[in-house]
């Protein structure tokens, strides 16, 4: 046995000393990855971790736990980055000065008002100092104040663009709880959220409006045609509006708030019948908004999603991308619509055309409606889906497929650069022609 022992030691050596020499080009690759400045640098990295040697579930529990954050700036930041067509966008952080790079944040994204006063993209005014709308003391989160401007509004795809590229910096810099992200604002601000909203809702746990006013989206001077108030459906709303308002009373607001409740938007609404244009209320209302806020966490992996999209706007929602749009195809049973009369087909707001798919998921069965779409792709979390037995889905009453799924490190890798968001992670993805 003396001897076998040293024959047997060398027979595993050769596989000992490979795994020795993989470990740190693992430990590489991943060090590269989380060190990305923005997604364009975390997509470069993705070569190395394939090279690396390193297995899905080990790529997959790296990616949950994410990066170690380190040290980073507290109180008022200032921050900018270029944009692709050369503007340079500013935005204020506003950072708890006990930050904890260990713990994660709450954030929470608040648009101002007043875009026709502002006339270029400097910052200014209260970013300077503390955020207008500061939380209760025991609610530790920080706040970001981007800026709008005549040249790009809240209502505008430069801006939607330009919330998610702030985002996707703050979570690189901080601590950020993806499942805590909250947008909303003030007068314009307000406005703006409503737009956002009814194009990107992925990253978002709730929204809220502060004497806002939906509608305003529906004006000539700048409207596009794409405000689907169906997208609106999923996630829940905080809004509050005053009926001395001399901009949106509660006379002009109200029945529209209740008429999206009444088709299914989720909105907690407050109207306050001596509330001005003003938020000198909030001092009385800032517990209860941040209680909502805290009841209600983004579910990363919605089991129902209903949306609609064009091919130059936002064409994904959660685990749902519309990849292909096709006039011709119907859905097999008429779609009600948020904001459409069913009796004409009359739209509130929007007057394009587009896309829309439903899906829902039940165990690993997806059943989806897909109409005036040529294809879309599904995104499938290990969280909600068990590889190990077969997956179906069926579009328009028909199975399109049925059959099980490999998990892919390729496909984990790409939509981890694209999210960053260790709670929202893909081990597979079907592109699904109806």
């Amino acid at each position: 046995m003396h001897r076998i022992c040293p024959i047997l030691l060398l027979m595993l050596l050769p596989g000992l000393t490979l795994q020795a020499q993989e470990r740190p080009l693992v430990d590489q690759a991943f060090a590269r990855f989380f060190a990305a400045e923005n997604t364009q640098q975390a997509e470069a990295a993705i070569d190395a971790i394939l090279d690396s040697g390193v297995s899905f579930a080990e790529a997959y529990e790296r990616l949950q736990a994410g990066k170690d954050y380190a040290e980073a700036d507290t109180g008022v930041v200032l921050r900018s980055y270029t944009a692709e067509n050369g503007t340079e966008y500013y935005y204020h952080l506003n950072v708890p000065e006990n930050y904890d790079p260990a713990q994660e944040y709450q954030l929470r994204f608040e648009l101002h008002g007043g875009i026709g006063a502002r006339q270029n993209n400097q910052p200014g005014g209260r970013g300077r100092g503390r955020v207008r709308l500061d939380s209760t003391e025991s609610t530790e989160q920080i706040y970001v104040m981007p800026y709008a401007w005549t040249g790009s509004p809240w209502w505008d795809d430069s801006q939607v663009e330009n919330i998610r590229q702030i985002l996707d910096r703050s979570k690189r810099e901080y601590n950020i709880d993806e499942n805590r992200v909250v947008l909303g604002g003030i007068s314009d601000g307000a406005t703006g959220s409503w737009y956002i909203a009814m194009r990107e809702n992925t990253r978002f746990a709730s929204f809220y409006s502060f004497i806002g006013y939906t509608m305003v989206l529906a004006n000539g001077s700048i409207a596009d045609g794409r405000s689907y108030l169906h997208n609106l459906l999923g996630k829940p709303w905080y809004v509050i509006n005053g009926g001395r308002d001399r901009l949106y009373p509660t006379s002009r607001v109200t029945p529209f708030i209740t008429y999206l409740q009444s088709n299914g938007v989720n909105i907690e609404y407050h109207p306050l019948p001596d509330g001005e244009h003003n938020t000198n209320w909030w001092p009385q209302w800032r517990d209860d908004f941040e209680d909502f806020v805290s009841e209600h966490a983004r579910e990363a992996n919605p089991a129902l999603i209903s949306w609609k999209a064009t091919a130059n706007g936002n064409r994904r929602s959660h685990w749902l991308l519309i990849e292909e749009f096709d006039a011709g195809q119907n859905s097999p049973i008429p779609l009600y619509e948020v904001g459409v009369d069913p009796a004409n087909g009359s739209n509130v707001i929007a007057s394009v055309d587009g896309g829309r798919v439903d899906v829902v998921r039940e165990g690993n069965n997806i059943q989806a409606l897909a109409d005036g779409v040529g294809s879309f792709r599904l995104l499938l979390s290990p969280e909600v889906f068990d590889f190990a037995l077969p997956i179906t889905v069926t579009v328009n009453n028909e199975v399109k497929f049925r059959g099980t799924l490999s998990p892919s490190l390729e496909t984990l890798l790409d939509w981890a650069a694209r999210d960053n968001d260790r709670k929202m992670l893909y081990a597979a993805e079907l592109l699904i022609s109806p």
